[in-house]
């Protein structure tokens, strides 16, 4: 059940051993840098006993992390703890706004078949804190429902500050003990939507930063990062997004573009905003998605076969509870999922590429 991600590790530690013994035969002015894009970086050294460096900088045991990683990314595929793709088919869960929903909300989207959920949390910045035990909760009910958890904060939604985005990151670091040992079933979307605007330079420069506290922390999960421009501008993964993924020493980042009205408004805008990724071969899904908003139509059915011909994930949002004068991306009608929205929940559960019809159980719960 294990072998593939057991020659993973087997193949990173000889290639780090090799690494070492090249560098060991260099000169002193050689350049020694580690290798970009995921490869095993050359072994730290200079350390002392409490793990920092000599300048006193948090070292990542990169070894250590490999071995214990569930979910990771090789090129533009995600891949379980398994070693066998997977591929997200499922639906956004407010649960932050709506926390004594969660069973009646988590089985009935089970019961849609979908092979993953997103779960809205709260770093206490904007809303109630999401505890550690809390987490931990969700965790234990989405595996006994078999459904992989995405975890996200939403408090930094549009913030252009990157203290925001850091803030969400030390979230997961300060629950990173309920965290550490669900790497198999348990994917880390750092902040929801964060950054309005759309600049990636400035996108780049925060994650380029939050990305290794989670490492430093011990965090060996796979990162999802969302697009800037409110999570539309997907054009930022063309522009930074390598450099993104090379911030982070396993390689083990994924990338999310959110569509609505401008993101997924016409055929030649969902190709475009997904091809940011696939171009450079790195690994994206589509995080959210309505039929319709405030920004315009969205060519739903042609986003969602799309996705289905490039092998690319997909989470609707949301289950039940819009308002403020979007409750049409309600899914459901009933928080037990017994009642469907006619333009939205069938079309997505029930309807041609739809979840029922896409979503394949993720292989660490049926092998």
């Amino acid at each position: 059940m294990r072998k593939e991600k057991n020659r993973r590790v087997l193949l990173s530690v000889l290639l780090a051993f090799c690494l070492t013994l090249a560098a060991c035969g260099q000169g002193a002015d050689s350049d020694t840098s580690d290798t970009a894009g995921g490869g095993a970086p050359a072994l730290e050294t200079g350390t002392d006993e409490a793990g920092t460096d000599k300048a006193g900088e948090a070292v990542i045991d990169v070894e250590a992390l490999r071995a214990q990683m569930g979910f990771y990314v090789d090129g533009t595929t995600l891949y379980d703890a398994n070693g066998n793709p997977f591929i997200m088919r499922g639906i956004n869960h407010a649960h932050t706004w709506y926390s004594d929903k969660l069973f009646l909300a988590l089985d009935g989207i089970a019961a849609t078949g979908s092979n993953c959920i997103r779960i809205v949390l709260s770093d206490g910045e904007q809303w109630s804190e999401t505890s550690a035990e809390t987490v931990k909760n969700i965790i234990s009910l989405c595996k006994e429902r078999n459904m992989i958890v995405i975890l996200e904060v939403h408090d930094a939604t549009g913030y252009k500050d990157k203290e925001s985005l850091l803030a969400a990151a030390q979230y997961f670091v300060d629950i990173k003990d309920v965290l550490i040992g669900e790497e198999d079933y348990c994917i880390i979307n750092i902040a929801n939507e964060w950054q309005g605007n759309s600049e990636s330079k400035i996108w780049k420069e925060a994650y380029t930063e939050a990305i290794p506290m989670l490492r430093e922390a011990g965090l060996a999960h796979t990162i999802l990062v969302d697009s800037s421009g409110w999570g539309q501008y997907g054009r930022c993964i063309g522009d930074a997004g390598l450099a993104v993924f090379e911030s982070d020493p396993l390689g083990n980042v994924m990338f999310a573009v959110h569509m609505y009205g401008t993101a997924g408004g016409t055929e030649e805008k969902i190709r475009q905003n997904l091809d940011y990724a696939l171009e450079q071969n790195l690994c994206v899904c589509v995080g959210e998605f309505g039929y319709t908003h405030s920004d315009g139509d969205v060519e739903e059915a042609y986003l969602m076969e799309y996705c289905v011909e490039n092998g690319i994930g997909y989470i609707a949002w949301s289950w039940k509870g819009n308002s403020g004068g979007v409750e049409y991306l309600d899914l459901a009608i009933s928080w037990d999922g017994s009642e469907l929205s006619e333009e939205w929940g069938e079309v997505v559960i029930n309807g041609e590429n739809g979840i029922k019809e896409t979503s394949q159980i993720c292989t660490v719960f049926t092998e």
